[in-house]
């Protein structure tokens, strides 16, 4: 009877827990759902570019795997390829083919490489081989040099996170936060001061994982090592003020956890870690809502393509934008605890 008791009073506080409910029962096939979505799909071609192509390498290229663009001018299919629209590019120089590989990503490089050997195979050997260069990476380039950016920013994201959410829950719960709030402080002067000081340590954080990964991995690193750390920091800063604000609707450290699936995991799928190419053009949108998906594009575009402050400007400013939301939202949530 005793075991039975203690096992009622267990179930009626996990059914008027619904967040518990929602994590044991809706959490796993949402996430299900996201890995579908991207794994699902039967994936892209790669895309090469041409410009100036004789008719038996142009009759074979259509024959092959690979999906095939023509552009009037070499220059024009150059930009393309540098703004990331195509995988590769086939030009004639001194009549000899030339293949250029976009090359930040090894996989679709690998790709390209492939529908290339097949274009060999139906073509005499005179005929097309192609010398092969790279406008990014280099020949051999790990998976690991690939996505370790992202990675980079994935961990400093998460650990930050958890480390704002449960500690800004402890003030809370342990009775700090209501007596800083009987005092004259105002609600602004609380955000700040809290981030200034969870900041410190974000940011040694996020520093030491970025030093960590190019110095002692040895990940392929191109650009400057201030703009990784620039991006980084407001990676954390944006993961600190969103633990925060959520902080404020969980009641203990486990509720905090419950965020998890739905907060970073999405942030995971939608960051560059795995390919997007497989899925629906409307469900692929949602990146832009993912500060995750801003912070990695810009450590790939400094670590893996040189790209300079300018070419980081646009994902730097959403990062920051996402700061001063949360910091903002983070003082309105105060108002739970006084009304200054």
């Amino acid at each position: 009877m005793r075991a039975r008791a203690l096992s009622v009073r267990i179930f009626r506080q996990f059914m008027r827990d619904k967040r518990t409910l929602a994590l044991l029962f809706v959490a796993p096939l949402f996430i299900m759902t996201l890995v579908y979505c991207i794994f699902g799909g039967t994936g892209s071609a790669p895309k090469i570019g041409t410009a100036g192509l004789p008719d038996t390498i142009a009759g074979a290229l259509r024959t092959s795997a690979a999906d095939i663009v023509a552009y009037e001018s070499e220059e024009s299919a150059r930009t393309a390829l540098e703004d990331r629209k195509l995988d590769a590019l086939l030009t004639i120089k001194d009549d000899k083919p030339t293949l250029l590989l976009e090359g930040s990503d090894p996989s679709r490089s690998r790709a390209v490489l492939l529908a290339v050997s097949a274009m060999q195979r139906t073509t005499a050997s005179a005929v097309f081989q192609p010398e092969i260069a790279y406008l990014h990476g280099m020949p051999g380039m790990s998976s690991f040099d690939a996505f370790g950016p992202v990675m980079i920013g994935f961990f400093s994201f998460f650990f930050v996170f958890l480390l704002a959410g449960v500690a800004f829950l402890r003030e809370r719960t342990t009775g700090t936060m209501e007596r800083l709030m009987a005092t004259p402080i105002r609600r602004h002067e609380v955000v700040l001061g809290y981030l200034g000081g969870f900041g410190l340590f974000a940011i040694l954080q996020s520093a030491l994982v970025a030093c960590f990964a190019i110095y002692v991995l040895g990940m392929f690193m191109t650009g400057s090592i201030w703009l990784i750390l620039l991006v980084n920091l407001l990676l954390t800063l944006t993961a600190l003020t969103l633990g925060t604000l959520l902080s404020a609707f969980a009641g203990s450290e486990f509720q905090i956890i419950q965020f998890v699936p739905v907060v970073i995991v999405p942030q995971a799928f939608f960051s560059g870690l795995f390919p997007l190419d497989g899925m629906a053009p409307w469900l692929h949108k949602l990146t832009y809502l993912m500060p995750l998906y801003y912070g990695g594009d810009a450590l790939r575009g400094i670590m893996i393509r040189g790209e300079g402050f300018g070419g980081i400007a646009v994902d730097v400013a959403v990062l920051l934008g996402f700061s001063l939301l949360f910091a903002a939202l983070n003082v309105v949530a105060l108002k739970k605890q006084r009304a200054i």
